[in-house]
């Protein structure tokens, strides 16, 4: 059984996403026709601006949704996780054992 917020169920909502890119569209200017778009991004260590057709300005829109999408479920998908390490791990230090004792007696290291 998988509750709404499960790692499988973020798994599955990401699997989904059809379509990503990064970045933000930006209007250049209101032209006679209607506005101007850009798409900003950063890559390879710079911000690079592209033209974007008017055409695609609503695929571009859709898939940096997607992205957005994407990092919201990725973000909760690791919040789960860590929630689920650290309950393993301190359920590991209730159930700690002492060390068993050996058979063999310890040798003393000489004081040469």
């Amino acid at each position: 059984m998988t509750t709404p917020n499960s790692p499988q169920v973020l798994l599955q909502q990401m699997a989904q996403i059809q379509h990503m890119e990064r970045g933000k569209l930006c209007i250049l200017r209101q032209g006679p026709d209607g506005p101007y778009y850009n798409h900003q991004t950063w890559e390879n260590g710079k911000n690079t601006t592209h033209y974007v057709p008017r055409q695609q300005v609503e695929a571009l829109a859709e898939a940096i949704a997607g992205y957005q999408n994407f990092a919201r479920l990725t973000g909760q998908y690791v919040e789960l996780m860590v929630e689920k390490t650290r309950a393993e791990r301190t359920a590991g230090l209730k159930k700690k054992t002492p060390p068993r004792k050996s058979a063999w007696p310890r040798k003393r290291k000489s004081s040469n």
